[in-house]
C-alpha cells in the first residue's frame, strides 16, 4: 500500500477492532487473499493489463475505502446495535470486494481474450465490464471464502449466505457498470482505449465515452455496497 493507503487501512482496522475481532479478521482475510494473488503472475499482469487499468502498484486511500469503507461502516454500526441483519449485510459486501478482486487478479492471466459482459465481443485484456470463465470461477471462489471464514467465525447463518450472494452479485454490478457507465479514454498517439489519464507511452489521453466522474473507485464502491444490499436481502 502507499502511504495513504496505509493510514486508511490503519483507521479502517481500528474501527473494526472496535466492533470485535471477528471483524478484523474478515477483513485481513480480504486483504491478505487479494495481496497474494495480485503476486501470483505480476509480471504477465502487468504486461497484459498494465496500459490500461486506471491505477496500478500500491493501493491508494481511495482504492482502500472504496474496497473496504461500506464493511467498516458497518462494523461501526454493529457497535450501537447488533444484528443479524448487519452481519449478513457486512459479509455481502467483504464478499462482493473479494470476489470482484480475484476476478481481476485470476481473469487477468487467462490465456484466452475476456469478453465485454454486455457485448460479449471479445475486448483486450484489462478492460472493465470484461469478464471470463477463469475470472468468473474466481469471483464465486472469493465469495465462498468470505462464506467459510465468517462460518467459521460463529458469524450468523445468514451471513454465509449473504456472503455468497452479495460477492457474486456485487461482482457482476460491478462488471456491468464498467461496461457501460464507467469513464473510458483513448490515446490518440497509441490508437488503443485506456483508463488512464496519461498512456504509458506518455502522451495525455481524451476522453472517450461514460460518467466523467465514475472512475475504477467509485465502481468498486458501487460493488461493494450491493454486496452489502444483497446481503442484507437474505434476511427480508
Amino acid at each position: 500500500m502507499s502511504t495513504s493507503g496505509s493510514i486508511a487501512a490503519l483507521a479502517i482496522g481500528a474501527v473494526c477492532i472496535a466492533a470485535g475481532w471477528t471483524w478484523l479478521i474478515i477483513l485481513l482475510a480480504f486483504y491478505v487473499s487479494s495481496t497474494f494473488l495480485s503476486r501470483l503472475g505480476d509480471d504477465a499482469r502487468r504486461e497484459r493489463a498494465g496500459g490500461i487499468a486506471e491505477k496500478s502498484g500500491d493501493r491508494d486511500v481511495w482504492q482502500v475505502a472504496a474496497n473496504g469503507g461500506v464493511f467498516t461502516a458497518l462494523a461501526l454500526a454493529s457497535t450501537v446495535r447488533q444484528s443479524p441483519a448487519l452481519y449478513a449485510a457486512a459479509a455481502g459486501a467483504i464478499a462482493a470486494s473479494t470476489a470482484d478482486t480475484w476476478a481481476t487478479e485470476i481473469g487477468t492471466l487467462a490465456r484466452q481474450l475476456p469478453r465485454s459482459i454486455v457485448s460479449f465481443k471479445r475486448v483486450a485484456t484489462g478492460t472493465s465490464g470484461a469478464v471470463s470463465l477463469p475470472g468468473l470461477a474466481a469471483a464465486g471462489a472469493g465469495a465462498l471464502f468470505i462464506a467459510i471464514v465468517a462460518t467459521a467465525l460463529g458469524w450468523p447463518p445468514n451471513a454465509a449466505i449473504g456472503a455468497v450472494s452479495g460477492g457474486i452479485g456485487g461482482s457482476l454490478i460491478d462488471s456491468v457498470l464498467g461496461a457501460t457507465l464507467q469513464r473510458r479514454r483513448w490515446c490518440t498517439m497509441c490508437n488503443v482505449g485506456t483508463e488512464r489519464a496519461v498512456h504509458d507511452c506518455g502522451s495525455s489521453t481524451v476522453p472517450a465515452g461514460g460518467i466523467p466522474w465514475l472512475g475504477n473507485d467509485l465502481v468498486n464502491l458501487c460493488c461493494s455496497a450491493t454486496g452489502a444490499l444483497l446481503g442484507y436481502l437474505t434476511l427480508a
